[in-house]
């Protein structure tokens, strides 16, 4: 394994005795509990015996000749993987033995489905006080839309982000990646987070945290929700540029595209004097961000055709060269092979029994004194099943009845 980093007490992390029950799927709850894994806690993730986690067949691509998917390799490291039927009474019942002494548990089904089937947290509270209870879901556990469906493209719809997202007269595209699934799965590491600092400092007791993706997007808007409620005109999509800086964007060179970031007052004139155009230094039209924002077709003019010229090379070695913040806009070939990247541990790999070696993104999170580490490669389907029972008090026989009744 490459990165792996422990503290010299034998600490896996700053989250090190923390037990995590993950009864999520998918990426919103799988990310989140990837986190907590990272940082040091035991994260059992519990997984239908019918396929498991529904991105195991999320594919292609997958590792090689192995079959597993790379989507769910991407997000289920640090954790140990217990085959349970939920649908079952038996099934649940063994569910509410490893919530007894659970720290944490993270669930991302239906809103109501956990309270049918009695697992909720007030279900589980009275047996285990200290439990921090989360759940995840698509518009959060009131409202008018508590039950409707809920994914990543729509939640960047409904909240507002492809309205902002694509050029000015192209349609609206998603982001790249499940940002509305992502940023739901770092709302809920902060919350558990604050969850168990106000447990250790308060009372001991734990309490139920509501997370939604679509509260994540809305509040994601930050300063263009800002502008809007300043001004009352909804933003529209500028493509790369920024609503109240300039130049802030991508321009096309002769063999890509470079991002230029003028965002203060002493860049503009740096930037001038990089590409040979001081006389645009005190042309009153641009002189201060304000005037260019307010003149920024004619600026966006000047420059495309000022810039087009340049290769990404020449461009950037000028721009560095007279500090001014830049980058060409990378590929994932290009950005995995940087030497930052490597110097801060941001590509790692794991060994896995079928797959071999699985390469990932690291964690970046840094502490100096308690790492967070790779500790476990994602866990094949029901891999650790007897051994978690086991530490539960179930015998072999015990698991072996389960087995047969199609429990586990």
């Amino acid at each position: 394994m490459v990165g792996e980093a422990e503290h010299p007490s034998g600490e896996t992390g700053p989250l090190d005795g923390v037990t995590v029950l993950d009864a999520s799927r998918v990426l919103a709850g799988p990310f989140c509990t990837m986190q907590l894994g990272d940082l040091g806690a035991d994260v059992i993730k519990i997984e239908r015996r019918d396929g498991g986690d529904q991105t195991r067949g999320w594919h292609p691509p997958t590792y090689g000749e192995s079959g597993e998917s790379a989507y769910y390799l991407s997000i289920n490291r640090n954790k140990r993987s217990v085959t349970l039927n939920l649908a079952s009474d038996e099934g649940r019942a063994v569910f509410r033995d490893l919530a007894s002494e659970a720290d944490v548990l993270v669930e991302n089904f239906r809103v109501g489905k956990m309270a049918e089937w009695g697992l909720d947290y007030e279900d589980l509270r009275d047996e285990n006080p200290g439990l921090v209870y989360c759940g995840l879901s698509g518009y959060g556990e009131w409202g008018p839309d508590r039950d409707r469906p809920a994914y990543d493209i729509v939640m960047q719809a409904e909240a507002g982000m492809m309205s902002i997202t694509g050029v000015e007269d192209g349609p609206p595209v998603r982001v790249g990646v499940a940002i509305a699934d992502i940023g739901a799965g770092m709302y809920c590491t902060q919350a558990i987070l604050a969850a168990l600092f106000a447990r250790e400092f308060g009372d001991g007791t734990g309490q139920k945290i509501d997370v939604s993706l679509f509260d994540g997007q809305v509040a994601w808007m930050t300063y263009m929700a800002s502008n809007y409620f300043a001004t009352g005109n909804p933003p529209g999509r500028m493509g790369s540029k920024h609503p109240t800086i300039a130049p802030y964007q991508a321009f096309a060179v002769q063999d890509g595209y470079v991002v230029v970031a003028v965002s203060s007052e002493n860049m503009w004139p740096r930037f001038c004097r990089a590409i040979d155009r001081e006389n645009l230094v005190d042309d009153e039209r641009f002189h201060v961000n304000s005037t260019r924002v307010e003149n920024r077709e004619t600026l966006d003019a000047l420059l495309d055709e000022e810039l087009a010229d340049y290769t990404t090379d020449e461009l950037m070695a000028r721009l560095d060269e007279a500090g001014v913040p830049a980058s060409p806009v990378q590929s994932l070939d290009a950005v995995f092979d940087r030497e930052q990247v490597r110097a801060r541990g941001m590509r790692q790999s794991v060994d896995h029994p079928t797959a071999g070696e699985v390469e990932m993104p690291g964690s970046p999170m840094f502490f100096s004194e308690t790492p967070a580490t790779i500790r476990r490669h994602p866990p094949l389907l029901g891999e650790h099943t007897e051994e978690v029972l086991a530490e539960y008090g179930y015998t072999e026989a015990d698991i072996e009845r389960l087995r047969d009744a199609d429990i586990v």
